[in-house]
């Protein structure tokens, strides 16, 4: 009997080739259990719908031969296997040694590393500061806050791409009087953490520009408070960038010996799937609670800082269409951003709750749990608009977006602008596998481009 083969494992990332010349799909591990990525080119591609644990080695080789109208040696599917294996992208031994490996890293660790720093951002502190500062300088419209402001939002995409949004947040963020002598509970999406979870950790930050430590007090009273929500030295703070991007840009705006309580807030699947509120989840209703009442315990020591994107549209994000930034459907995209927005501006939590779960967010928003987090548990709070800008993060095919909102209690008014950024994606590994008992195969480390 033909061996059952393993299954892929789940939340890879497929990603199709920006190379013209090289069609086929880049295999990622988001989580960097292993820092490889893997080019597979066609027709190999078909033998990838055979890695679900169920079909044989078999299934698979009778596939690739009538796909590629020649004969698929056992030995060529084996090896495609294997590279696989080898690598961590099948749920086998392999993967589970990574992955163990990694997180008791991250355990032992004493602080969080920057991750992202050389990629999304300058490594350098020099650098840092210099691009920064370009980035404040060009970008022009409101400076001030108001000196009521408990909190803004900002974006969480790679720097360069929502460059102008982070610039209006944090340029504005300096000018408020005493802000950096509170501490700063940062609500970041959490990409890969596990749905209606809350992900916490005691480990300073350390960026370019220094090290960011945790308010320990309140971290502490909020493990002990948060109930089974809570997920303690969260790994997915090891590989996650919504919240080291605003800990870099807070330490510019504002200095390095800043507080901060980081929230990893995981994906209200539950809200989406049946329409109720997140909070009719009883773990998610005791978080909740647990924010609130730290967050009046605490008050005007606290600010809040948010990193967030809204709509991600178009074919990278499994759309049927060529999403172009302002261009044709993304006007509409723009208005329901804009719709969502406001409902939160007003207060109106409950109608920004409806407007999301319509159509299962058919937005695929990626500000939605730290959002509503925020709002429930601030729930007096309104706010406003300082800019919305849609961003291209690929080449023209493939679109990604991104917003800045700034909260203030009791306040309403809007200001948007507009603008399409573009940069590609640069992810180049593996040799294209030909269907042929000969697999040549070269791994290469990840090269990463835009971070979404």
């Amino acid at each position: 009997m033909s061996r059952i083969l393993p299954a892929l494992r789940r939340g890879l990332d497929f990603i199709p080739s920006p190379e013209a010349n090289r069609p086929g799909l880049v295999l990622r591990d988001p989580l960097r259990y292993t820092d490889k990525v893997i080019f597979v080119a066609p027709p190999w591609t078909v033998g990838l719908r055979f890695l679900d644990g169920e079909h044989t080695e078999l299934d698979m080789q009778e596939a690739l031969t009538r796909a590629t109208g020649e004969l698929v040696f056992s030995d060529a599917v084996r090896q495609f296997e294997g590279a696989l294996r080898e690598q961590g992208f099948l749920e086998t031994e392999e993967f589970y040694r990574l992955r163990d490996q990694k997180q008791a890293e991250f355990r032992q660790r004493s602080e969080r590393l920057p991750v992202h720093a050389g990629e999304a951002y300058p490594v350098e502190a020099s650098e840092v500061r210099s691009t920064f500062e370009r980035y404040f300088a060009e970008v022009t419209g409101l400076s001030a806050l108001s000196s009521s402001a408990m909190g803004v939002a900002a974006p969480h995409v790679s720097p360069e791409g929502g460059r102008n949004c982070y610039a209006v947040t944090y340029r504005g963020l300096a000018t408020l009087p005493g802000v950096a002598e509170r501490t700063f509970v940062v609500l970041g999406t959490s990409h890969y953490g596990a749905p209606e979870k809350f992900g916490l950790t005691r480990k300073p930050f350390v960026t370019p520009l220094g090290t960011l430590h945790v308010n320990l007090e309140l971290a502490d009273w909020l493990e002990r408070h948060g109930g089974e929500a809570v997920v303690r030295e969260d790994y997915c703070f090891a590989i996650e960038h919504s919240i080291e991007f605003q800990c870099v840009f807070l330490q510019y705006a504002l200095g390095f010996d800043l507080k901060i309580v980081p929230i990893l807030c995981g994906p209200f699947a539950e809200s989406l799937q049946t329409g109720r509120p997140p909070e009719s989840n009883a773990a998610v209703a005791r978080f909740l609670e647990a924010l609130e009442e730290l967050a009046k315990s605490q008050a005007d020591r606290l600010f809040w800082v948010l990193g967030i994107d809204l709509a991600h549209v178009g074919r990278r994000y499994g759309d049927d269409f060529a999403a172009r930034a302002d261009q044709g459907a993304m006007a509409a995209v723009a208005e329901q951003d804009r719709q969502r927005l406001e409902s939160l501006c007003d207060g109106e939590l409950d109608k920004f709750f409806e407007l999301v779960t319509m159509n299962g967010d058919e937005l695929k928003w990626c500000g939605y749990s730290p959002l509503y987090t925020f709002a429930r548990t601030l729930p007096r709070a309104h706010g406003r608009i300082l800019r919305y800008e849609q961003w291209n993060i690929d080449p023209p095919v493939r679109r990604q977006f991104c917003q800045l909102g700034v909260l203030h209690p009791f306040r309403k008014s809007l200001v948007t602008r507009s603008k399409s950024r573009s940069a590609a994606v640069p992810f180049i590994s593996r040799r294209a596998l030909p269907a042929s008992a000969a697999l040549r195969i070269r791994i290469q480390p990840v090269e990463r481009g835009g971070i979404i």
